[in-house]
């Protein structure tokens, strides 16, 4: 069971935990959904599960054990007088926070372990080989369980919420499982809090024709999205980034926009099947996309891209370091020198090069992914610190930014911006990615589009005719969404005969424009390996 698109997923596995949802009572469907996601996650990682388990467990201790020295420092307080309750409360502060401390390098550890330890040693041998040492770090090699970079997210969340207070520990080993380990979203999110999903997920809602048929439209446009666009762009995007130097800078730049367009697609039409999957059983996942591609600007872009994760980051780093005690003495020392803008932008830019840091290191362990963390931290502090100066500019030629043909340009110049950060995400390693770049500014060319080289990467022209088709379709439900109007919702009010035909007009046209069988090769869930 390799992806949510499979036949396996859809076809099989879905219906049988939705009918055994469906005739056990209601206080076991949250166990009915329990046993489902940890025989998927068997299916996917087999004892690698064994990691998941002991996740949860430590998320259960350790978030008892906060909320009791919670409770312990509240009856003191209670009990002190006023004289006392300072000396109290940050004596139980130090405790709760070496707790959390504790906790949350449990969790960070283990990923830090598996995914980056290396990168980190091949790094380290590197440098001690420059200045000639005479030793070298063993290279460990360890199995990655599948979503880990997910669930030690929300596990970190949730043990920061009890801390905070903004939510109990849960005392039901169970619920706190599965919110965990979800089965549609444990290998690609979205990241959920704990108050968003826990207790809906554990009371075990009831199955309704609504929720049943929104759930398989969601379902089947993502489908659409991965099957027929991402995959049949797949061989095309494999023979180009395999073999770099082998093509010219148009070539280059085909195959980047490609890659930005399969990744869209992947991801974005496997959370449609993650959240559709949800639906079903009247869980409302958080949304992770929302039309990027109509974003002006590329903080707008990210504020539209994989939306939990950014969520996560602003809530979980950039929040905290920006409200830090040295940020703050340095936001007010810039603000009094540079003025009200430039000033919290210096202390802010600070929090903002570790979320992206961070963000760039959590996609995954190579230099490639740092790049493209930071490349995207300069483009946004780059946009800021221009942002008065451009509308300056702006006001003085009497231009409305936000009118028809400049918005065109801003989107269109983000697009471009976004590509050129994937060509670096995708290519095999920054060297890679930096000479791609290289021969696509210093060597572009259209003459591989008309010697034959253009239709000798995988793709006829039927193949390109057929992914058009898709993706202005797709680009047409982004843009009726732009103005809000649910699709969903509209096709529901239309008589059966309407409703029906749109249903079996897209499953064949998923069943024939699929990219499957002799030639293709699907696209491996590209967000599960981060």
């Amino acid at each position: 069971m390799a992806s949510y698109c499979s036949l396996l997923y859809v076809g099989i596995f879905l219906p049988a935990v939705v009918l055994c949802y469906a005739v056990v009572p209601q206080r076991h469907r949250g166990k009915v959904l329990l046993a489902a996601s940890y025989a998927f996650f068997w299916s996917v990682s087999g004892k690698l599960v064994v990691f998941l388990l002991a996740s949860s467990f430590s998320l259960h201790h350790f978030g008892l054990w906060l909320t009791h020295v919670q409770e312990e420092r509240d009856r003191m307080l209670a009990a002190a007088d006023k004289a006392e309750r300072k000396a109290v409360r940050a004596a139980f502060q130090r405790r709760l926070r070496r707790i959390l401390l504790f906790a949350v390098l449990l969790h960070i550890g283990t990923l830090v372990t598996l995914k980056y330890a290396a990168f980190f040693s091949v790094n380290l041998n590197r440098l001690l080989d420059a200045f000639r040492l005479p030793f070298t770090l063993p290279v460990p090699a360890f199995l990655l369980p599948i979503g880990i970079s997910f669930y030690s997210l929300q596990a970190v969340s949730y043990l920061i919420d009890v801390y905070r207070g903004t939510v109990r520990a849960d005392r039901n080993l169970g619920r706190l499982m599965l919110f965990l380990g979800f089965f549609p979203q444990i290998m690609e999110g979205p990241i959920c809090r704990y108050g968003q999903t826990a207790l809906p997920l554990w009371e075990g809602r009831p199955l309704t024709w609504k929720n049943l048929t929104f759930g398989m439209q969601r379902i089947l446009f993502g489908m659409m999205k991965k099957i027929v666009i991402a995959d049949r762009l797949n061989i095309l995007i494999k023979n180009v980034f395999s073999s770099p130097a082998t093509f010219d800078g148009g070539i280059t730049a085909l195959a980047m926009v490609c890659y930005t367009c399969q990744l869209y697609m992947e991801f974005s039409g496997t959370m449609d099947v993650v959240i559709g999957s949800a639906e079903i059983f009247g869980i409302r996942l958080p949304e992770n996309f929302r039309q990027p591609f109509f974003s002006a600007s590329i903080q707008e872009f990210w504020m539209r891209w994989h939306i939990t994760l950014g969520a996560w980051f602003k809530d979980y780093i950039f929040y905290p370091l920006s409200m830090s005690g040295p940020l703050k003495k340095l936001t007010g020392a810039a603000r009094r020198r540079l003025g009200s803008h430039f000033g919290p932008l210096l202390a802010g830019s600070v929090a903002l090069f570790a979320v992206w840091l961070c963000n760039g290191l959590w996609h995954g362990a190579g230099w490639q992914y740092i790049f493209f963390g930071l490349y995207h931290f300069a483009l946004i502090l780059c946009g800021s610190l221009t942002a008065p100066l451009s509308q300056r500019i702006a006001g003085a030629l009497h231009i409305d930014r936000d009118a028809g043909p400049w918005r065109m340009f801003r989107i269109a110049r983000t697009a471009l911006l976004v590509c050129v950060g994937e060509l670096f995400f995708r290519a095999d390693g920054l060297r890679a990615g930096l000479s791609m770049f290289r021969r696509m500014v210093t060597d572009f060319s259209l003459r591989s589009f008309t010697d034959g080289t253009f239709l000798g990467l995988g793709m006829d022209k039927h193949d390109f005719f057929i992914v058009i088709v898709a993706v202005l379709l797709v680009f047409a439900v982004g843009l009726v969404r732009e103005r809000g109007i649910s699709l969903r919702e509209t096709v529901a009010r239309q008589h059966i005969a309407v409703r029906w035909s749109v249903y079996y007009a897209a499953i064949l046209f998923v069943i024939i424009f699929g990219a499957y069988g002799i030639g293709y090769v699907p696209v491996d869930p590209i967000y599960a390996a981060f």
